[in-house]
């Protein structure tokens, strides 16, 4: 705990702390993966730790809103609903809410999708395969999903952002390319790249902030904040809390191992 509080603390390499815009505080909210108690019990105490506070308030959700845990329906009618009153929401794009549209107008070429968590996210619409879906059984799913799909869930996917760039902190789903200038990514980098980023010890400009790759705490290292903590799996949610040159962190915890990705119904 001593070494994490330290990272907290810590700045870019290149000298001088971070800081994010003054007036403002910002929560920033890991993989939630169809986690819908822990996302309500997140916004709980975001909703408390902020009640005292008189600058602007914003709410970043990092991505991957959808699969492996059982109500990635439910958690998108949560976040429809505003939950945070007074919060400027920004929603960026996953590689799973990717797969996910991808499969919707592809569904042979993105099968790939029901194997890494599609198959609970078409649970929780109501889609239930007979048996193991076969690449026969392809376009009548997409087709199912599709037309159980609200409206407002599509658009609201349709609408996430690749990535929010504010002060000295880039907030995206998985990373950025090292190396490449920060307004020059190839999204399939932002939604998907893993090792190239996370092994790199280079400034980039920026801190990133990500999610998209689990670790068991979240990781605060001067070039990068990882907060991906597993939520589908360990059943904790986190939530990083920026504001000024502070940071700290909110966690929501619960019941683990809930993820759907080989549920036997579907056999």
């Amino acid at each position: 705990m001593d070494s994490l509080l330290a990272r907290l603390r810590g700045g870019r390499s290149s000298g001088g702390e971070p800081r994010h815009t003054p007036g403002k505080r910002v929560y920033c909210v890991g993989d939630i993966h169809g986690r819908l108690d822990l996302l309500l019990d997140l916004h709980a105490q975001i909703r408390a730790d902020s009640e005292a506070f008189g600058g602007s308030l914003q709410v970043v959700y990092l991505g991957d809103y959808i699969d492996r845990g059982p109500d990635s329906r439910q958690v998108i009618d949560c976040l429809l609903a505003a939950p945070l009153t007074g919060f400027e929401a920004i929603y960026l794009l996953g590689n799973h809410e990717q797969a996910m549209l991808d499969f919707l107008d592809y569904p042979l070429e993105a099968a790939g999708w029901l194997t890494f968590g599609g198959l609970a996210t078409l649970l929780s619409y109501g889609v239930r395969p007979r048996r193991l879906p076969t690449p026969e059984d392809l376009p009548d799913l997409a087709a199912s999903l599709r037309e159980r799909l609200p409206p407002g869930h599509l658009e609201f996917l349709l609408g996430c952002r690749l990535y929010h760039h504010e002060a000295d902190y880039y907030f995206v789903h998985a990373g950025i390319r090292p190396g490449v200038a920060l307004d020059a990514q190839d999204p399939d980098d932002q939604m998907w790249i893993r090792d190239e980023f996370t092994e790199s010890g280079a400034a980039h400009g920026a801190v990133v902030v990500h999610g998209h790759t689990i670790s068991p705490e979240p990781e605060l290292l001067p070039n990068r904040i990882g907060i991906d903590t597993g939520a589908c799996f360990t059943g904790l949610l986190t939530c990083l809390v920026l504001e000024g040159e502070s940071r700290r962190l909110i966690q929501a915890r619960g019941e683990t191992g809930t993820t759907l990705d080989y549920d036997p119904l579907l056999a």
